[in-house]
């Protein structure tokens, strides 16, 4: 069977109460298996999973958006990633950051912004140009933060004349037929993050603060999709499906490297590496805050796609990041082992 391991740990996920339930799909080559596992929602009432549900990807948006954008920009030649950020974004305080540092977290981006989820969109991005840069950490070493994306975003932005949401849906979305990709969900069909007996359910709208004050500006956030659009989304990164209006297959294939500075700290162009092994090509993944999870690995023509609502109903869940981890060790297991 397929990924017996994989789909052990997801069943296990959701048996102990870690996660109310999820959608996922494993692939390998022209294998593919679907499901879903768990209910959508458990309170102020608990309501079942459907087909063609979407979620809220969290982080997940930077790689199959706005990364992707910023790569067809660099294969064109309208967007050069070795320069400075202060070349794009005048405002942008520092001149020795790179686009190429904030598309891998080695920006040195640190400080943080007093009452930045109450600030209204121009003040937290002029906020975020002005935050100070750590030299010891640009360059040498891998601090994740959303604001390399969201500063990307805006840098499109300036490249392509469009909102970087906008962008994303013209330049990604459509061109790929993704059927249910949307940052703009009908509220029915998306799968609910938090609740609270004073604040409700939130459904529909993006989990992230970041996200809720920038929206079509965040370049780190919003966008809902479904286990079908993620499918469809992989076998383009494994080089399954062609489409050149979107990215060159040279283009995709340089994203199982690393791309840091230094070339030795883990990280590709936008998406994160996994290391199977000295012999086994690196993987490459990303995750989103709220439950979510992609993993690609081109070698064994294996993905993994699971999009859970962890956060529901309270975002504190100390149990899930041990959980997630064991989950993709027994993907890694199944997809590099059981070639």
């Amino acid at each position: 069977m397929l990924f017996e391991r994989t789909k052990t740990e997801i069943q296990r996920l959701v048996d102990q109460k870690i996660i109310p339930g999820a959608s996922y799909a494993v692939m390998r080559g022209d294998q593919l298996e679907q499901a879903q596992v768990g209910v959508a929602q458990l309170q102020p009432e608990v309501k079942p999973l459907w087909p063609h549900a979407v979620y809220d990807l969290a982080s997940v948006t930077k790689v199959v958006g706005t990364t992707t954008v910023a790569l067809q920009l660099m294969q064109s030649g309208a967007l050069d990633i070795n320069r400075p950020v202060h070349d794009y974004l005048p405002e942008f305080s520092n001149r020795q950051v790179t686009v190429l540092n904030l598309m891998t977290h080695t920006s040195g981006i640190s400080g943080y912004i007093q009452n930045r989820n109450a600030l209204p969109a121009a003040e937290l991005l002029a906020a975020i140009q002005k935050l100070p840069i750590s030299a010891a950490n640009l360059n040498h070493r891998v601090v994740y933060t959303d604001l390399g994306l969201i500063l990307t975003g805006m840098i499109i932005e300036k490249l392509v004349g469009q909102s970087i949401q906008a962008a994303v849906t013209e330049r990604v979305l459509r061109p790929l037929g993704l059927p249910d990709a949307t940052f703009n969900p009908v509220v029915a069909q998306a799968v609910p993050t938090t609740y609270s007996a004073q604040a409700g359910l939130l459904q529909g709208i993006v989990h992230d603060p970041k996200g809720r004050i920038l929206g079509e500006h965040c370049g780190s956030a919003g966008l809902f999709a479904s286990v079908d659009d993620l499918v469809q989304f992989s076998r383009f990164m494994l080089g399954q499906v062609v489409q050149p209006t979107v990215l060159a297959p040279a283009t995709i294939a340089s994203l199982y490297r690393d791309w840091t500075p230094n070339q030795r700290l883990r990280r590709s162009f936008g998406w994160n590496l996994w290391h199977a092994g000295a012999d086994h090509e690196p993987i490459i993944f990303h995750t989103g805050y709220t439950g979510t999870l992609v993993m690609l690995d081109r070698e064994s023509q294996a993905a993994l796609i699971f999009l859970s609502n962890r956060v529901h109903p309270v975002a504190h869940n100390a149990s899930f990041l041990p959980a997630r981890r064991r989950l993709i060790a027994a993907w890694v297991a199944d997809a590099v082992t059981n070639r």
